[in-house]
């Protein structure tokens, strides 16, 4: 039940639950058992859905199958927590924009709807990746007018201004920009911010861990020219098979970016609620993807780095023998999210 490899998939990256790709507190699902409500589904590195009843840094973490859950709470027949906790263990990525999707596709209810939002701590810790996507829009609307403006924080603020008759200027002159009526401003802010906010959280988890990537692949290579491992053709046709996998997702992902910059630039060429609209709908579309891609590299990444911090740490053979039986295991799943993506298009 105690697996000591789930805590670097804990303690690699700081931050809460609420802003993890691979942790799901259940406490975010109104289950009918009390006992569930302080644990966590979370992914091990072989990318599997499991009920994480307790955790501890000496101890490691304490997991059940969800199929052992029956046993373990003495549950009879068809019982309403394990056919939710069925479908949860299913989804690729437990980040909140991919659940908000899948959760809504499953009909699956959440405790509350602050749950499916990141922690204000990460959206203060976002700001920097924010910039790029308020500025522009400030730029468009304002010009020279609100050069000290970068933030979405400080664009509301202008609508705020002690000066009323300022204040709703800028209200409409934002409104005649977009082509809306002033009283939909306040919406479309929220939507702008929400949509480029999840954009600028797919990045910073890519960011973080594409350094470990290639410290993998880099390893794998020279693992790859060790004499006693170049004799093995398992090893060696399986770690060329990752390495392959590793970097086409990778792309993937990283090519989607590039399409939603050049997308979004379209859109400030030509600002209206409308193009936004188009972008928004496009980002939203590749939200389970990319969730789902990042969180299977983050974990198996992240337990590699936790149990290898630097290339030389364990000897080829023991890297060797986690590389087959742990990052193998699940590697295919990640593959396969990736080709179910929906063809990449553009705004016009």
């Amino acid at each position: 039940m105690s697996d000591p490899t789930a805590l670097s998939v804990s303690d690699l990256f700081e931050e809460s639950d609420q802003d993890s790709l691979f942790v799901l507190p259940l406490r975010t699902i109104p289950l009918m058992t009390p006992a569930l409500s302080q644990a966590r589904m979370i992914k091990n590195v072989r990318l599997q859905s499991v009920i994480e009843i307790f955790y501890d840094v000496q101890t490691g973490s304490g997991q059940l199958d969800v199929e052992d859950l029956p046993a373990e709470f003495g549950w009879e027949g068809d019982h309403a927590d394990l056919a939710i906790l069925r479908r949860l263990s299913l989804m690729p990525s437990f980040d909140v924009y991919s659940l908000r999707v899948l959760l809504r596709e499953q009909g699956i209810e959440v405790s509350s709807i602050d749950y499916l939002k990141l922690s204000e701590e990460k959206s203060r810790e976002l700001t920097t990746y924010m910039t790029q996507f308020t500025r522009p829009l400030i730029k468009q609307i304002y010009g020279d007018e609100a050069r000290d403006i970068d933030s979405m924080e400080g664009l509301v603020a202008m609508f705020r201004d002690p000066d009323i008759q300022k204040a709703r200027q800028n209200l409409q002159k934002m409104a005649d920009t977009l082509g809306i009526g002033i009283m939909d401003v306040p919406a479309f802010l929220e939507d702008y911010g929400d949509i480029f906010l999840s954009l600028s959280y797919y990045r910073q988890c890519l960011d973080r861990i594409e350094p470990i990537i290639t410290e993998f692949l880099t390893s794998m290579r020279d693992l790859r020219n060790n004499f006693q491992l170049k004799n093995d053709p398992t090893f060696m046709k399986s770690s060329q098979v990752i390495e392959n996998t590793i970097n086409e997702v990778t792309a993937g992902v990283t090519g989607r970016f590039e399409n939603f910059d050049r997308s979004s630039q379209r859109m400030w060429d030509n600002l209206s609620a409308d193009r936004f609209a188009k972008v928004k709908s496009l980002i939203e579309n590749y939200h389970t993807t990319i969730g789902g891609v990042l969180c299977g590299l983050s974990v198996k990444m992240s337990i590699w780095k936790h149990l290898f911090p630097y290339p030389e740490f364990g000897g080829p053979i023991r890297r060797s023998e986690f590389m087959m039986s742990e990052i193998r295991q699940g590697i295919e799943n990640i593959q396969r999210i990736e080709e179910s993506a929906p063809m990449l298009s553009e705004l016009a």
